[in-house]
C-alpha cells in the first residue's frame, strides 16, 4: 500500500501537491491528481492522467481536486475511474480527506527547490481565463506564515525557494495594510541570510512595486529570472483579453531592469490565435520575442472555454491556431539557443537536482557531472550544448 500524488499544471500545483503528500497517510492505498483546467488541452491530460493512474493502481482509491475537478466538476466525477472529488479551495485541510490535523512527519523536501504558494486565486477578469471559478478571489498567505512555511523547508536543507501563486504580485492586497511583494521578498532575504537563492515564479509586470523593482535589479540573491505573465504582444488583442498592460510597458519594464542587471534572463507566457488575432496581430507577438529576449517561452494555443467571454468572440480556426503556436515556439528556440551559446565557457553556479540536471541562478538548465549530490550548489562551466542542456 503507497500513496501517489500527481501534480499536473503549474508550479502552484506542485507546491500544493508537496504540502498534500506530507499530510496524508503514507500507508494508504490512495492515488491523488491535482489537476489542472487552463487549458482545454489541460483538462485532456487530467482525464489521461486518471485514466493512467487507474490502470497502474487498479485497486487504490482515487480521488481528484485542483482546478479541473472544480471547473469540469460533473464530468470529471462522472469518470468510472475517480472514486471522490475534494474541493480546490479545501484541499490544504486535511480535514477534507478525513485526516486529523496536526504535525506530520514526512519529507517535504523531495526536491532541492521549495515551492512555497504565497498566493492564491485571482480577482482579474481576464476574458480567456476560467482559473478564478477554480480558485475563487485572491488570497495571500500572512508574512509570519510566509517566513514559518519557509523555514521549515531551509531547516530539511533546500537549496532554493521559489515562491509561487496564481496572480503572484497581487499578494499582500488583502491583508491589514495591504503590504506588496517587494515587502514580502524583503522580509524573506532579511529572515534567512543564508538562503543565497530566491526565486520568484510568473509574475505580472505592471504589478510589480518600486521595492520589487529594486530588488530585481540589483539583489543578487533574488535570482535574474523575470517570467512576464505577458500572454499577447499585440495592443488590440491585449484590451480584448482585458489584460491592464501595453506592449510598451513591457517593452520599458524589460529594458530598465536590463539596464541595472544585464544578465536577467526573461521568460513569458503567451497564448497563440486568440480570438480575433489577424495576421498583423500574429506578427506583433512574435516580434515581441526578439525584442524581448525571450528564452523561456511558455506557449499556449487559444483553447476556448465555454462561459469565458472570448468564447463569445469571432474564433481562429484551429489549423491556424496551430501552425502560429509554432510560429512562437520556433521564434523562442531562436532566442534560447543564442543565449544558450552566449553562456559557453561561463562559471555557472548550478543547484544539483535528482535527476542529474540543476538550473543556473538564470534558469539555464545544466547536465551535471556523475554523482553530483542533489541539493548542492556547483560551479559548472559549460563547454557544449546537448539536447537544450548546457553540458
Amino acid at each position: 500500500m503507497s500513496l501517489e500524488v500527481v501534480s499536473l499544471g503549474c508550479r502552484l500545483n506542485l507546491a500544493e501537491s508537496e504540502r498534500m503528500r506530507a499530510f496524508l497517510p503514507q500507508d494508504q492505498d490512495l492515488v491523488v491528481i491535482n489537476s489542472c483546467a487552463v487549458t482545454a488541452e489541460a483538462v485532456r491530460q487530467t482525464r489521461q492522467a486518471i485514466r493512467k493512474a487507474r490502470r497502474q493502481h487498479p485497486d487504490a482509491r482515487l480521488l481528484v481536486t485542483g482546478c479541473a475537478a472544480e471547473i469540469e466538476r460533473t464530468a470529471i466525477a462522472a469518470m468510472p475511474e475517480v472514486d471522490g472529488l475534494v474541493a480546490n479551495a479545501t484541499k490544504l485541510d486535511p480535514r477534507s480527506w478525513n485526516v486529523a490535523p496536526g504535525p506530520s512527519s514526512a519529507d517535504q523536501s523531495r526536491h532541492s527547490r521549495a515551492f512555497i504558494a504565497v498566493q492564491n486565486g485571482c480577482d482579474h477578469a481576464c476574458t480567456f481565463c476560467v482559473i478564478p471559478q477554480g480558485r475563487g478571489n485572491s488570497r495571500s498567505l500572512p508574512l509570519d506564515q510566509v517566513l514559518q512555511e519557509i523555514d521549515r523547508f531551509v531547516q530539511r536543507g533546500a537549496g532554493e525557494v521559489v515562491l509561487t501563486g496564481v496572480d503572484l504580485t497581487s499578494w499582500g492586497h488583502d491583508l491589514p495594510e495591504a503590504p506588496q511583494l517587494g515587502t514580502l521578498v524583503a522580509a524573506i532575504l532579511d529572515a534567512f541570510p543564508a538562503l543565497l537563492r530566491l526565486r520568484l515564479s510568473s509574475v505580472d509586470g505592471v504589478e510589480i512595486d518600486p521595492l520589487l523593482f529594486e530588488l530585481i535589479a540589483g539583489e543578487p540573491r533574488l535570482l535574474p529570472y523575470l517570467h512576464l505573465s505577458l500572454q499577447h504582444g499585440n495592443n488590440l488583442i491585449l484590451k480584448r483579453m482585458k489584460r491592464r498592460h501595453l506592449r510598451s510597458d513591457a517593452l520599458k519594464l524589460v529594458a530598465e531592469l536590463k539596464a541595472r542587471r544585464p544578465e536577467l534572463a526573461v521568460g513569458a507566457d503567451l497564448i497563440a490565435g486568440f480570438p480575433t488575432e489577424s495576421v498583423a496581430a500574429h506578427a506583433d507577438n512574435l516580434s515581441i520575442i526578439a525584442e524581448l529576449a525571450v528564452v523561456h517561452g511558455h506557449i499556449f494555443p487559444y483553447s476556448r472555454r465555454p462561459g469565458t467571454p472570448a468564447a463569445l468572440m469571432p474564433q481562429v480556426d484551429g489549423p491556424t491556431i496551430k501552425a502560429r503556436a509554432a510560429d512562437l515556439r520556433a521564434a523562442v528556440a531562436e532566442q534560447r539557443a543564442e543565449w544558450l551559446a552566449a553562456q559557453i565557457g561561463m562559471p555557472l553556479s548550478v543547484l544539483a537536482e535528482r535527476d542529474g540536471t540543476g538550473h543556473a541562478p538564470n534558469f539555464a538548465r545544466v547536465q551535471l557531472p556523475p554523482a553530483t549530490a542533489a541539493g548542492s550548489i556547483v560551479t559548472v562551466t559549460p563547454t557544449r550544448i546537448i539536447e537544450g542542456l548546457l553540458a
